[in-house]
């Protein structure tokens, strides 16, 4: 997360390096300790980060064009990026990686990059997809041809940026938007390739972006740890100790069914290309990532457990409402203005006008009523599709 946020407005080139090579990532896909093949036990190279930083972080499972549809082979069938063989041949390339922990007793190992470990490392020639690295390359200078090679194969633009948008726009963006994305990293207009600055300007000042949509199939569903950010950011939760204790927040049941750092797998929470079964957006073809989230536990979980937070908050957190008395005596005044803060004024008029009407039949003679009036009201505008689907 930290090498996330150092890098997020800087090269993809740096970033791509920065995560191969922290010690987090290293432990997760085991990057950290791989070493070379041992012909006398049978030890070969492990494989697990060259797969993932294939499929996951750099040109994904077939071959793009620039809209970020499949480039179709003779058989009319996607082509796949690369075969079980280039997997192998690049995690010879990826040995001899260690924690730069030579110095006893010393934590700032887990922030500082990896180091290599000559011995460790596969001998020979070695090759990424079609580039060839010779056997007198040491382990960075591999690592370096490795990632330069990743790094400028044309399936990055559209694979990364596609869900770029995903993320921060709309779950199902047109091949027009993509492409638009796609030709801002491949060149930000200087000349750069994989500027993630002007990559996420083109995403979030696109026309697609900028414009309400009025497509059913437009906009994002929010996922439910968002909501929990937005909503504790939005009323000024605070933390005493700042440990910021929440807890697991994985229980579909109970509470949101996501927590943070917490995802089931390397693949995240959902899956960039998920399309929800027996539904219109199924029938449609639309993906939509976030709704792999969506059930009924989780529906139900998420509403009962923000019942609950916003009364009382989590554990120590506790939030304040004493500046929103006054606007609760007037029931729609107070809506509107957490339609605005939560929903950037998304809420229809009918909608806004239901939960008013619901609103302001709590009495609001002392503050005790007053406060049941904003519990009432957030907590219907957390729960109503118009705010759920973010556009």
């Amino acid at each position: 997360m930290d090498g996330l946020e150092q890098h997020a407005f800087g090269s993809y080139r740096q970033l791509l390096e920065a995560v191969t090579l922290s010690p987090a990532m290293g432990v997760y896909l085991n990057m950290r300790g791989n070493r070379k093949e041992e012909p006398s036990t049978g030890r070969v190279p492990d494989e697990n980060y060259a797969r993932e930083v294939m499929q996951l972080f750099t040109i994904g499972l077939v071959e793009l064009n620039l809209d970020g549809t499949p480039k179709l082979g003779a058989n009319g069938k996607p082509q796949d990026t690369y075969t079980q063989a280039q997997i192998t041949e690049l995690a010879r390339v990826l040995t001899g990686w260690e924690f730069d922990n030579a110095l006893p007793d010393d934590p700032g190992y887990a922030r500082r990059p990896m180091v290599h470990v000559a011995s460790r490392f596969s001998t020979g020639a070695k090759k990424v997809l079609t580039a060839d690295i010779p056997a007198t390359a040491d382990g960075p200078t591999a690592l370096k041809t490795a990632l330069d090679t990743l790094a400028n194969h044309p399936n990055v633009g559209p694979f990364i940026g596609r869900q770029l948008i995903q993320r921060l726009v709309c779950s199902n963006p047109s091949a027009a938007y993509v492409q638009r994305v796609a030709s801002a990293f491949n060149n930000n207009g200087a000349g750069q390739r994989g500027d993630l600055k002007a990559v996420i300007r083109a995403i979030l000042l696109d026309s697609e972006a900028r414009n309400v949509s009025t497509d059913p199939a437009g906009g994002k569903l929010r996922e439910p740890l968002q909501r929990f950010v937005q909503w504790a950011r939005s009323v000024g939760l605070t933390s005493p100790t700042d440990l910021w204790n929440v807890g697991n927040l994985s229980d579909p049941a109970t509470r949101l069914g996501q927590s943070p750092l917490r995802a089931p797998s390397v693949f995240n929470f959902f899956r960039p290309g998920y399309v929800p079964p027996n539904s219109v957006l199924g029938n449609n073809g639309i993906t939509a990532p976030e709704f792999q989230l969506c059930n009924e536990s989780t529906v139900a979980g998420y509403l009962n457990y923000m019942q609950s937070v916003i009364v009382s908050g989590v554990g120590e957190l506790k939030p304040s409402y004493a500046t929103e008395l006054a606007t609760a005596n007037d029931a729609m005044a107070l809506v509107a203005r957490w339609a605005l803060l939560l929903a950037g004024d998304g809420l229809s008029a009918a909608t806004r006008s239901t939960i008013a009407t619901a609103v302001s039949s709590i009495a609001a003679t002392n503050d005790t009523g007053r406060l049941n009036r904003i519990y009432a009201t957030l907590l219907m505008i957390l729960a109503c599709p118009e705010y759920l689907i973010q556009k």
